[in-house]
């Protein structure tokens, strides 16, 4: 995996880059993927070391499209966004859409972060990627999740309860 990024390779706004995952990822994001509030309202288990850090930046977030969510200000990672491919997704959904995976750091909730790098994802999605819907979901309880798809216009289609989650081997609405 290369450490280096191109400008062609990330977003940006007012506050944010979003940017690839690189190889000197893992310590930060092992320090924010630790948490257990984190994991497990996204779907997957806490980080239990640094080596696990860096096997799911070289396993999972290398793939297209799926970005490290980086404080302009201070250079720090805060969390992750990403569009996940129809053959991909959780979901079933048409080749010409994508699914929307994030998740942000505990000490960055309450700021509009995620909104703002949902909106510039989107706009990515839709006007460079040709996208013709985006798909999303929250976990029942996940409010700030919730929260973050209200305000960037997505709309509630249905629940699915009692759904098995095989990262966190539990059963979740």
């Amino acid at each position: 995996m290369r450490n280096e990024t191109t400008k062609e390779d990330r977003l940006s706004t007012g506050r944010l880059i979003l940017r690839p995952w690189c190889c000197d990822d893992a310590e930060a994001l092992y320090v924010l993927a630790c948490d257990e509030r984190v994991g497990p309202a996204a779907g997957w288990p806490p980080h239990r070391s640094a080596e696990e850090s860096a096997e799911i930046i070289r396993t999972v977030f290398s793939t297209p499209e799926t970005y490290a969510v980086v404080l302009r200000e201070t250079d720090s990672i805060v969390g992750c966004i990403g569009l996940i491919a129809a053959d991909a997704s959780n979901i079933a959904i048409a080749a010409d859409e994508a699914e929307v995976g994030y998740w942000l750091g505990v000490p960055y909730w309450g700021r509009g972060l995620m909104t703002e790098a949902l909106r510039a994802l989107m706009r990515r999605a839709f006007e460079t990627l040709d996208y013709s819907a985006l798909w999303c979901g929250w976990f029942d309880g996940n409010i700030r999740s919730q929260r973050v798809q209200e305000k960037c216009g997505f709309r509630y289609l249905r629940t699915e309860h009692d759904q098995f989650w095989p990262l966190t081997g539990v059963v979740a609405t």
